[in-house]
């Protein structure tokens, strides 16, 4: 079974920094995709960034310029660094990968909060 666990979220003021982590673990996977979406209370779902294999990124134009995705294919990690922090950018950050175990499939985390405020 493969399990994807994020971390990093939390409550920055507006202007401020997180880094969020994504791991995926188990055993016998590969991972082609890998990126963050996020969902703000009342709204749907929506991409934010993401990296291939290899590491060919694609972002939302509302993050460019301020967001970066990164991945780490040894440690099966991908990462997001967020500056320049703005409330709009309040959501639950979702991790997601597309991981061969049998076939290839989608892979989700459960969600890390992050909260932009003052």
């Amino acid at each position: 079974q493969v399990q994807l666990v994020e971390s990093g979220g939390g409550l920055v003021q507006p202007g401020g920094s997180l880094r969020l982590s994504c791991a995926a673990s188990g055993s016998a996977f590969s991972i082609r995709a890998m990126g963050w979406y996020r969902q703000a209370p009342g709204k749907q779902r929506e991409l934010v960034a993401t990296i291939t294999i290899d590491h060919s990124t694609n972002y939302a134009d509302s993050v460019k310029g301020r967001f970066t995705i990164s991945r780490d294919n040894v440690k099966n990690t991908v990462y997001l660094q967020m500056i320049s922090l703005k409330p709009e950018d309040t959501a639950v950050y979702y991790c997601y990968a597309r991981i061969m175990v049998s076939y290839w499939s989608d892979y989700w985390g459960r969600g890390t909060q992050v909260t932009v405020s003052s």
